[in-house]
């Protein structure tokens, strides 16, 4: 027995029916083929998945897809905008913020929510930020320098 939904993902009103046990980013990598967003961990510790719902960084591997009825999202397809990267996106590949890439999705959108409320952070504030997001590869340094460059460009 399904749901039928109507979320905003990236600016776009889709409406589906989903079954009621069907994780958020199931539903984006799946019914609306998002694939920028990863399944890493299944457990909510990698932060691969984590999305904006209404503006705020969330794990999308802990919210049901009927739980995101009527909200928003975005994805980290949604943060560029008319083809050009979001600061972000360009500090990250400036500063060589990522090695395989896997956690850099929600690393980004976790780094955008954090920016939005401290647009001047400190390198331990940054740190801090992230720790919800794990990264096997860089050991952090060029994500913090690159988290702190976008931070000046936003």
């Amino acid at each position: 027995m399904g749901h039928t939904i109507k979320v905003t993902v990236n600016g776009v009103t889709h409406e589906a029916t989903v079954e009621p046990r069907m994780l958020l980013v199931q539903f984006l990598r799946e019914v609306l083929m998002l694939t920028g967003t990863h399944i890493g961990c299944d457990t909510s510790q990698c932060g691969a998945c984590t999305v904006l719902v209404d503006g705020v960084a969330t794990k999308s591997c802990t919210m049901f897809a009927v739980q995101a009825d009527g909200r928003e999202i975005t994805t980290i397809e949604g943060l560029a905008a008319n083809g050009d990267l979001h600061p972000l996106q360009k500090a990250f590949w400036e500063e060589h913020g990522l090695q395989c890439g896997f956690c850099t999705p929600g690393v980004i959108i976790s780094s955008y929510d954090f920016l939005k409320r401290n647009p001047n952070p400190t390198e331990e504030e940054i740190r801090h930020a992230l720790e919800g997001n794990y990264c096997r590869c860089t050991g952090y340094q060029n994500i913090v320098k690159a988290v702190k460059k976008a931070a000046q460009s936003m």
